[in-house]
């Protein structure tokens, strides 16, 4: 099995992705799910044998890049391409010149997961589209 997660431009598998994790499973509305920002984003997607399979999303600000839209489909949880997607993150956010932290809004059922990726926890708990999360850092 080969697993290959690069940068992409294929938004349309992006897309479909997160429809299948955070619309069909999560129950998040298309309304917040889609918008403007994937013109101006940064969209990794992971292949397993060329089966698109997760994807996540970096937006650029200042000297912070923003991970979110991060999704792995149901059967590839557990397998440890979650963390190998967000290693991939990581190493494009220090790609990037003046880049200096990773950002995201971490699911709190999920804030472990990112926890062991080196990731921080900081500020109160927050509603988005109706999923509890908090805001977590990692300093570069």
């Amino acid at each position: 099995m080969t697993l290959a997660i690069a940068p992409t431009r294929d938004i349309v598998a992006c897309r479909a992705l997160r429809r299948v994790v955070f619309i069909e499973e999560q129950g998040v509305s298309e309304a917040d799910e889609v918008d403007d920002l994937d013109d101006v984003a940064l969209h990794l997607l992971a292949l397993q044998d060329g089966r698109a399979v997760g994807t996540a999303r970096l937006l650029v600000a200042g000297d912070t890049v923003k991970v979110g839209r991060v999704c792995v489909l149901a059967d590839q949880r557990g397998s440890g391409l979650g963390a190998a997607l967000m290693r991939a993150a990581v190493e494009a956010a220090r790609g990037l010149p003046g880049v200096v932290r990773v950002k995201l809004g971490a699911q709190t059922h999920a804030l472990g997961f990112y926890e062991r990726l080196g990731f921080v926890a900081y500020g109160p708990e927050f509603d988005d589209a109706g999923i509890p999360h908090r805001d977590m850092v990692l300093v570069l």
